[in-house]
């Protein structure tokens, strides 16, 4: 079976060294958004690593040597995702021990998920949570206001792992496809699993976000709700824009890049350039 992804991705070493100060509004200084975006990186450096695992347990049968090379480099790429967003986190737990909590409870989940589940299974809970993923980074590109409107450092974090999910979307899915095949029972399989997948993820993520703001003196505070609103769900609607292309990945003939939005991936090296690290150690 062929692969559908166009794009080989690439590891890229970069560094950003947000700055602790600015953990809890670097989002245009709102409080409640930003902590929103926070929550959600406390998943993923736990997250990259059962996906990392999920995809390395099948890249030695992976047939399409170009396949077998991207799964690689998706490998790098989640590995340098999950670095990264470690250094970010380590500032929510200094201002919000809850935070350390948190991510000790998504790590606890997903251990018992390693354990208990058959690799197939993980496969398809990767495959899912990375459509989720490829979905909020397609919004995050396609939205001026979370760039431009975001602290410095923050906002070339999140735009280049926005970009690298991008251009690996296809990846796992394909890995997915080329084990388990098109036919009903994997339809049903990762149909299943990113329903179930979404109402964890957005079962554990709100309840902590709502802690954190309760953390942070800001429950009653009208006014930073209210934004809120207005980015999640009003005239930036960043959430509210994630419904339809949520549902695209239950059609039974659904590929990550039937949506094709490579053309974000232009200019990438150059945005890339000036937060370039050190060198790269091997996947």
């Amino acid at each position: 079976m062929q692969a559908k992804t166009p794009i080989l991705p690439t590891r890229r070493d970069l560094k950003f060294n947000p700055p602790a100060e600015r953990i809890h509004d670097w989002l245009d200084g709102g409080v409640h958004f930003t902590l929103l975006m926070n929550t959600m990186s406390l998943v993923i450096p736990v997250g990259e690593r059962f996906f990392i695992d999920a995809v390395r347990h099948y890249r030695d049968q992976i047939t399409d040597p170009e396949l077998k090379k991207a799964a690689t480099a998706f490998i790098g790429q989640e590995a340098t995702h999950g670095r990264e967003h470690d250094d970010y986190n380590a500032l929510m737990f200094q201002r919000l021990p809850a935070a350390k909590e948190f991510e000790d409870s998504v790590k606890a989940l997903l251990t018992r998920l390693k354990k208990r589940a058959p690799p197939s299974t993980r496969l398809s809970v990767t495959i899912a949570l990375e459509h989720i993923t490829a979905i909020m980074a397609d919004g995050l590109l396609s939205e001026p206001y979370m760039i431009e409107k975001s602290e410095q450092h923050f906002a070339a974090l999140w735009k280049w792992h926005a970009l690298e999910e991008t251009e690996h979307k296809g990846v796992p899915f394909d890995v997915y496809e080329m084990m388990m095949g098109r036919g009903p029972r994997a339809y049903v399989e990762r149909s299943l699993t990113l329903v179930v997948a979404t109402a964890v993820f957005w079962g554990k993520v709100i309840p902590a976000f709502i802690g954190f703001v309760r953390d942070e003196g800001k429950l009653s505070d009208l006014k930073g709700w209210r934004e809120f609103w207005r980015v999640g769900f009003g005239e930036i609607g960043f959430l509210r824009k994630m419904a339809r292309p949520w549902f695209n990945y239950l059609r039974p003939g659904f590929h990550p890049w039937d949506h094709d939005n490579s053309h974000f991936l232009q200019g990438i090296e150059d945005f890339s350039a000036p937060w370039q690290a050190k060198a790269l150690p091997s996947a």
